[in-house]
C-alpha cells in the first residue's frame, strides 16, 4: 500500500468576520498519515495530491501512480492529481522523445480505465504528448489532460512557458529542445471540486497566467510540477502561496519527488494552499498522497472581506508581460 504523507488542516489565525478555519487539534488520526474528516468539513469536496518519482520505466511508473490513485479514491477524494510527467522521466532529449505516445495512445487510455473503474476524476499533470503536428516537427507537448470519473478527457493544456534555464548546482534544461510551446491558457474546467485552472510547473512563476485564469472565474489553480533540488528549497513554496495570495484561490501542487535517475533529482513537498495562503495540506519526503478538502464558501468569503479583484487598475498595467527580446534562449 503506498505510504501516505503528511495530512494538514492548519489554523493559525482567525480572519475578522469568518468562521474559524478546521483545527487540526479538534480532530483524531484515523489511520498513520491520514485524518478523519471532521464534522466541520462533511459534505466538502475531498482532493487527493500525489507525489510520486518517476523514472524512465513507464511500466513501473504507471504502477507506482495507478497505486496512488486506487488508495486516494478508498479514501474518498473525488479529485486525483498527478505531477507534471507522471508517465516517465526520461535520461535525455532522444529518450523524451522514443517513450512519448499520442493522447490516443495506450497510456491516456489506461488512465483512463482507471478513473472509470476507482469512480473519480484524474488530472495527469504533465504527459509528454506526440501532437497532430508530430510527423513535421519531431517535437511533443508537455500536456495536462484532465480526465472525469467516466474516463473522457474533459479539458486539455498544454504547457506555454518553457523551462529553458541554467542554474549553478542544478544544471542545465533546455526544455524547449524536444518540446513546443502550447498556444493557448484554456479556460478553467467545472469539477466536483470546483472550477480548476489548468498550468504546469514553470507556469507557476508568471503571475499573469494565474490572475487571467482566476479573471475567467478559476476557483482551482493546479501546478503540477518537478522542481529542482536547487530552486525547490527557494522558490516552491512561496511562488505557491503568492499564487493563492494574489487570486484568492485553492492552489493544488503534486511535485515530483527524490532520484529519477543519475541524472536528475527532484524536490517534492507537494502541497495544497487555501486562499489566505496557508497551507492546508503538504506531503512529507518519498512517494504518498496528502488530502484536503475544497471549501468553496471559504473562498467567497476571503474574496469579499478583501475584494482585491475589484480594485485592481488594468489602466495602468499597460503591456505587463510583454517577452524581452535580450533574455537568453537555448
Amino acid at each position: 500500500m503506498p505510504r501516505k504523507c503528511l495530512f494538514l488542516l492548519r489554523s493559525a489565525f482567525r480572519l475578522p468576520g469568518l468562521s474559524q478555519l478546521r483545527d487540526p487539534a479538534s480532530t483524531k488520526h484515523s489511520r498513520p498519515g491520514t485524518m478523519a474528516v471532521s464534522s466541520s468539513s462533511r459534505g466538502l469536496p475531498l482532493v487527493a495530491v500525489c507525489q510520486v518519482t518517476s523514472t524512465p520505466d513507464k511500466e513501473q511508473t504507471f504502477a507506482a501512480c495507478s497505486g496512488l490513485v486506487q488508495e486516494a479514491a478508498k479514501l474518498g477524494a473525488c479529485l486525483a492529481f498527478l505531477p507534471e510527467a507522471f508517465d516517465f522521466i526520461a535520461r535525455d532529449p532522444a529518450e523524451t522523445l522514443q517513450l512519448s505516445e499520442p493522447l490516443d495512445g495506450d497510456l491516456v487510455n489506461r488512465y483512463a480505465r482507471l478513473a472509470r473503474e476507482c469512480g473519480l476524476w484524474i488530472s495527469l499533470g504533465g504527459f509528454h504528448e506526440r501532437g497532430q503536428d508530430w510527423e513535421q516537427t519531431q517535437r511533443i507537448y508537455n500536456c495536462h489532460v484532465l480526465l472525469d470519473s467516466k474516463g473522457s478527457i474533459v479539458a486539455t493544456y498544454r504547457k506555454t512557458h518553457l523551462c529553458d534555464v541554467e542554474l549553478p548546482g542544478q544544471g542545465s534544461m533546455c526544455e524547449s529542445t524536444s518540446t513546443v510551446p502550447g498556444p493557448t491558457r484554456g479556460s478553467p474546467v467545472s469539477t466536483p471540486a470546483g472550477k480548476i485552472g489548468l498550468a504546469i510547473c514553470y507556469d507557476l512563476r508568471f503571475p499573469e497566467l494565474s490572475l487571467a485564469l482566476a479573471q475567467d472565474g478559476a476557483e482551482i489553480l493546479t501546478y503540477p510540477s518537478a522542481f529542482g533540488l536547487v530552486t525547490g528549497p527557494a522558490h516552491w513554496e512561496v511562488l505557491l502561496r503568492a499564487r493563492a495570495i494574489e487570486t484568492q484561490c485553492y492552489v493544488v501542487a503534486a511535485a515530483q519527488w527524490g532520484q529519477h535517475h543519475e541524472k536528475r533529482g527532484s524536490y517534492g513537498h507537494s502541497m495544497v494552499v487555501d486562499p489566505w495562503g496557508v497551507v492546508v495540506a503538504r506531503c512529507s519526503e518519498g512517494p504518498g498522497l496528502c488530502l484536503a478538502h475544497i471549501d468553496l464558501a471559504y473562498l467567497r468569503q476571503v474574496r469579499q472581506h478583501m475584494p482585491v479583484a475589484q480594485h485592481r487598475r488594468p489602466d495602468l498595467y499597460g503591456n505587463l508581460g510583454r517577452p524581452n527580446p535580450c533574455l537568453h534562449t537555448c
